[in-house]
């Protein structure tokens, strides 16, 4: 064999090992995960890839609105995602959503009993519980001298400019509705209409409308009240003494986010394993106390610390939500919470 031959056959071997490497790392199975931003504590992910052997790639959007618009345009392979209660109804109505296997999710027993077979999902064939809460009012005891016990304070023009609302439309619309006395899932064109005015009417009052940087412009003192999901209010309690949350007595949203699996997703199977990885008690305890949200895991939860389990704010009992209602699709009525949020926010 001359030395230039063996120097092409050299050659040739280190190709094929080479392509052969290559194609090892292209069969590695990857999971497309799309969930809000900052909702998962993310070393949880790379245990997930460790264990499995499933590459994660891991995006994350601000709103419902935002994810819905992006897999309804196409071109997004994401397998799993986590939608609000109503989103995911919209989603299923769509024919968005491939359905689950509860059989491969195993660990979905430590899911409490009462947040299974919600309106949004009967049957629990789309989606399981991720995290639940509700929607309050976060506030500064240093510069709120008055009881927090109703959506009016976020009126008064004393505390203008000291005002945080949330830049979701189903959100604040619906602190004006519950402020009005009406239902937050209205589809009454009056009511909604009185709701946008009366938001309109309050915009002077508001130093910002805000979705995650909420709470850290509560915790820097920035504002004196802050209208905030529940999880965001534990961690600014948790960072500020001064902070203290309240369920207005005019009631509220209780909220859930769901995981589910979007149509035409190529990794079901890892799909499965990772909401079945989240459900494992100590995973389920280690997100919420890297959120602070409340999660529907009782394998978890009874891992948290007493006084945060038994914290009323994070965990409300049944009294505490005797007019809390859960969002529903709205049907073609959102057009017209679209029209009214764009005209608040215009104005």
């Amino acid at each position: 064999m001359t030395k230039r031959t063996k120097i092409v056959l050299m050659l040739l071997s280190l190709a094929v090992i080479s392509m052969i490497l290559s194609g090892c790392k292209q069969d590695k199975p990857t999971l497309y995960v799309y969930n809000w931003g900052d909702y998962i504590d993310e070393t949880i992910i790379g245990e997930f890839e460790k264990e499995t052997g499933i590459k994660v790639v891991y995006d994350s959007y601000a709103t419902n609105e935002d994810m819905y618009v992006k897999l309804k345009a196409g071109g997004s392979s994401y397998d799993v995602i986590f939608p609000s209660d109503y989103m995911l109804t919209r989603m299923l109505e769509e024919d968005m959503l491939e359905k689950i296997d509860l059989t491969k999710i195993p660990n979905a027993k430590y899911i409490e009993e009462r947040f299974m077979g919600n309106e949004y999902d009967p049957n629990n064939e789309y989606s399981l519980p991720y995290m639940w809460g509700t929607v309050g009012i976060l506030y500064n005891t240093t510069m709120v001298d008055e009881p927090v016990d109703s959506w009016d304070i976020l009126w008064d023009p004393k505390y203008a400019k000291e005002i945080l609302m949330l830049d979701s439309q189903r959100d604040s619309i619906a602190v004006a509705l519950l402020k009005l006395g009406y239902s937050i899932n209205t589809l009454d064109l009056d009511e909604l209409e009185e709701a946008g005015e009366l938001l309109k009417q309050q915009k002077p009052l508001v130093l910002a409308y805000v979705v995650d940087e909420g709470k850290d412009k509560m915790v820097a003192g920035e504002a004196a009240l802050a209208v905030i999901w529940s999880g965001e209010a534990t961690y600014g309690r948790m960072e500020n003494p001064d902070l203290e949350y309240a369920i207005p007595k005019e009631g509220t949203n209780v909220w859930f986010d769901v995981m589910a699996i979007p149509k035409g997703a190529k990794n079901i199977e890892g799909a499965h394993k990772f909401m079945d990885f989240l459900n494992r008690p100590e995973i389920a305890f280690r997100n919420a106390d890297y959120l602070g949200y409340a999660i529907p895991n009782w394998g978890g939860r009874a891992l948290i610390p007493e006084e945060i389990s038994t914290d009323r704010s994070i965990y409300p009992e049944e009294e505490d939500l005797v007019n809390a209602e859960i969002f529903v699709n709205l049907g073609q009525t959102l057009r017209d919470y679209d029209r009214i949020w764009t005209e608040v926010k215009a104005h």
